[in-house]
């Protein structure tokens, strides 16, 4: 009797393909949508993942001034940043922060779960977040995607 032989297939960047996704931000609770965004950058909805490799999607996030955040967390939640200076911490809640620049609520949360690493920061890099209906992308035709 033979013994069959099974291989992994593993994913390297002549066999990925890396789609064009648009997501409509509007009304949507933004952990539960970046939740979804980071696991198709990473590529986790494909067959063929592999951990190693970046064999994740485009993703193209419109209408994200219109994106909520559950409970009280629009006056409670306060993002950070640091200089490096000494007094060089600013604080902003999020009510601010999406009434100056709501891109980063969306941008920040979706960077928190992705990996810490070069492959993290190349995954990052495939994400596009624009305020309001349009986006420049029309050339690569993205599919819309539903959660």
């Amino acid at each position: 009797m033979s013994k069959l032989h099974f291989t992994t297939k593993h994913a390297n960047s002549a066999t990925v393909t890396h789609n064009w996704y648009v997501v409509d931000g509007a009304n949507q609770t933004v952990g539960r949508m970046c939740s979804k965004i980071a696991a198709i950058l990473r590529g986790k909805n494909k067959a063929y993942y592999t951990p190693h490799v970046d064999c994740g999607d485009f993703i193209i996030v419109i209408n994200c001034e219109k994106v909520v955040l559950t409970g009280n967390k629009m006056k409670d939640k306060v993002y950070d940043t640091f200089s490096g200076y000494p007094g060089g911490r600013k604080e902003e809640a999020a009510k601010d922060l999406q009434r100056r620049r709501p891109e980063v609520l969306v941008e920040r949360a979706v960077k928190g779960m992705l990996p810490k690493n070069r492959l993290g920061r190349a995954m990052y890099k495939k994400l596009f977040v624009y305020q309001g209906a349009s986006h420049p992308h029309s050339a690569q035709q993205p599919k819309e995607l539903k959660f």
